[in-house]
Parts: structure tokens; sequence; C-alpha cells
């Protein structure tokens, strides 16, 4: 994958063996007249502007302002990292987007950085996905990141650095069909084991049993439980109303509300701070936790001199709170301490033990959508889970098949 463009200016020269000024813009020298001349001083700043102007793509456009051939693939996806960097960042932060669209087009760079954008077409395009077959991706993976790679494409035809023809003819490339393609399909994800849950909650520190507990009883997604902050929670009401300060929707201008019932009330309420803004559930508290009963479970006296004693400069040190990431591998270690792998079994037995008794926050979003369809129905489940259609609900709602066999014993 090309490295992606420097801020630096490129330097006005002189090319000694025509005595002319010259620029490299985008790996291609420009000559700008005489050197040392006021004229081509002047045809420097402009070019450069020009260039700059262009997310630094030097494009030759033709007379209906369409780019010429001269525009490579690389320089097309220089131009569109530029723009991700700045595009895809949310409270100051990237967003993953941007290393989503990097994992895209490392599939391109490998055969087609030097071909123009306007000879890139539908046979390319299927021969990178097929790369990605080989490589063993997944089929919803391959999809996205096609979409990614024709997403550049777009951006390219907006800002007139591609022809609208070449999109034109990437759109043909349908998305690959489940059974359809030799691509590696996925098992569906199904809600975790009630039982499980029960297990994993009396291992795991405090504050992870009541996110855990949280997620089950309200359906929020693993990014609202970890940012909660008593100043977000309206307790003016009976039913709690919890408003994040940020949420995956937000910038399509939706409102996110997760509403607080009696049970989760009740989980909440140890955790509410007396400063408004710190946030709910911090893994510096649960260190301080596990400190305080690895001191109380001590057979020899604690010295005055241990219990002050801090490394000066730790090389990780507890954050204000979790990430999702954070927060996924704190339910993995107490999915490990309540169901450590039976002796006696191979590698490839002992990693299958480990999947099955494992699993991620974003699945407790699907036992509360299967819950809140088989008892409140669909629509019910779409306004409490936050979705805009239905259709997103039924992926998360593992379908009642006994409301079926009940109907089905009574008709037939």
């Amino acid at each position: 994958m090309p490295k992606r463009s420097s801020t630096r200016i490129p330097s006005y020269r002189l090319h000694k063996p025509t005595g002319l000024a010259v620029v490299r813009l985008s790996g291609r020298d420009i000559y700008l007249g005489k050197h040392g001349t006021k004229e081509s001083r002047e045809r420097y700043q402009q070019v450069v502007a020009d260039w700059i102007a262009n997310n630094r793509i030097l494009a030759t456009r033709g007379a209906q302002g369409a780019t010429t051939d001269a525009l490579s693939i690389a320089e097309l996806m220089l131009a569109y990292l530029d723009f991700a960097s700045d595009y895809y960042v949310k409270n100051g932060q990237q967003t993953r987007e941007q290393d989503n669209i990097r994992d895209a087009l490392r599939a391109v760079s490998p055969s087609f950085d030097r071909k123009p954008v306007s000879e890139f077409g539908p046979s390319d395009l299927r021969a990178i996905r097929q790369r990605m077959i080989d490589g063993g991706l997944s089929r919803g993976v391959i999809n996205s990141r096609v979409n990614r790679i024709r997403r550049m494409f777009k951006w390219g035809v907006e800002r007139e650095f591609v022809p609208s023809t070449v999109l034109q003819a990437l759109q043909a490339v349908a998305p690959l069909k489940r059974g359809r393609s030799t691509a590696r399909e996925t098992k569906p994800i199904l809600p975790v084991p009630a039982d499980m849950i029960d297990v994993v909650v009396r291992f795991a520190p405090s504050q992870i049993a009541a996110m855990i507990k949280l997620q089950c009883l309200t359906g929020m997604r693993p990014g609202e439980v970890t940012i909660m902050r008593t100043a977000d929670v309206d307790r003016s009401s009976r039913i709690w109303a919890y408003q994040p300060e940020s949420h995956k929707t937000e910038h399509h201008g939706r409102k996110r509300i997760i509403y607080l019932g009696p049970q989760a009330q009740r989980v909440l309420l140890p955790f509410l701070r007396c400063q408004q803004e710190e946030y709910l559930f911090s893994p510096a508290d649960v260190v301080n936790q596990m400190r305080a009963e690895l001191r109380a479970s001590r057979k020899t006296r604690v010295q005055p001199s241990q219990m002050i004693r801090r490394k000066a400069s730790p090389k990780r040190a507890p954050g204000e709170r979790y990430t999702t990431g954070s927060y996924a591998r704190a339910i993995c270690k107490a999915c490990a301490r309540a169901f450590p792998p039976p002796k006696g079994l191979s590698d490839a037995q002992g990693k299958e033990w480990i999947r099955e008794h494992r699993f991620s926050p974003n699945r407790l979003r699907h036992n509360a959508a299967t819950f809140l369809r088989k008892e409140f129905g669909i629509e019910a489940a779409r306004v409490v889970l936050g979705h805009s259609t239905s259709a997103v609900t039924e992926v998360y709602a593992e379908l009642d098949l006994s409301k079926a066999a009940e109907i089905m014993a009574q008709v037939g």
C-alpha cells in the first residue's frame, strides 16, 4: 500500500540541463519557465496551490473537466486516505472506519498502484475480490471491503478525479450471495445462554458484572454502557432516562434515549457518583478493588511503607473509563475464570472449548433484542434498541420458533 503524502511543500528547483525552473508534484516534474524569473515563480505558486487544493493530486483535465489517464490508482488512494483522516472523526478521535478503509485498500495496492484510474474496470475489482476470497475472508467482510473500494471511486468522481463511466462500470459488480460463491460463511450470532451469563457475572469484577446486566436489561450498545455518567441519567421520573453523550447514529441527526426500569436502576444505583461528569465504570476502581482484596487476604501484616507504595511511572495506568475493547477483554477474562478448559484436551479441542465458552459484549444486545421481540413484538424491540427500521432489528433478534410450533399444534 502506498505511503501517505507528507505535509512538506515541494521546492522550486533548477533543472540544470535546460536552465528551466521545475517542481516535482505527485512524482512528475512540472516545468515552470526560465529559472529565476518572476513569471516562473508565479507559475510555481499557482501549480502548487492547485495541487494542494486538489488533495495533493496532479490531474490533467480535459475540455469537459474530466481527468485524463494521468491520475494513477496509487494517487487516488493517497488522496482518499487524506480525506478520510479528516472526515471520519468523532468527538476529536479518529473512528474505526479509517482502519476499515485501509484494510480494504491493501487488497488494491499490490497489483494496481500504477494503473490509471480510467483503465480500472469490473474485471479488476473482481480480481481484487477473488484475492480476498483466497485469503480466507468471510463473505460479509469481502462485500464490505468491495463497497469501500467502490466508495473511493465515487468520491473521486465527485471531485472530478475519476471519469463517471468508471464508477458506473464498477457498480455492475454485484455483491457475493450466500451459497453462490466459494467465500467463507460465518455462523449466525446468537444470544448468550442465560446460564453462562449467570456464571460469568459471579467471576467478573462488580463493574463488569453491572455492565453485563445493564446490556441484557436495556439492549444498549457496548459503546453506550462504557460512557455512562451520572450527568447523563435523568432520574426525575419513575423510569430513568439515559441519554449518551455520544452514540453510533448521532451523525444522522438521530436522538438516542435509553430508559432504565426498576431492575436496571437497582444495578446502576451503587455506581452513581457525586461528581456528575465522572464515568460510572472505571478500570481504576477495579484495580483499587483488586488490590484491596489481595491485601485483605494476606496472611502477613502489610507494612506502612507498602500501603503507599506506587510505581513512579507505570507502563500502563488504568483509564478513566472502559473502551469497547477493554470491556470485551474484561469479559473474556471473566469467562476464562468461569470456564477453564478441562485438562487433557488437544490444542484443537482447547480452542473449540474457548470459542464455545466466550462471548463478546455485542452478543448481549442480541439477548435483549430476542427477549423484547418475543414479549412485545418487533416494533417495540426496534424502538428500544434505537434502530431506524425493523429490518435491522431482525438481525439481532433470534426468531421465536416456539410460537410457530404452538400455532401449528392447534392448527394442524
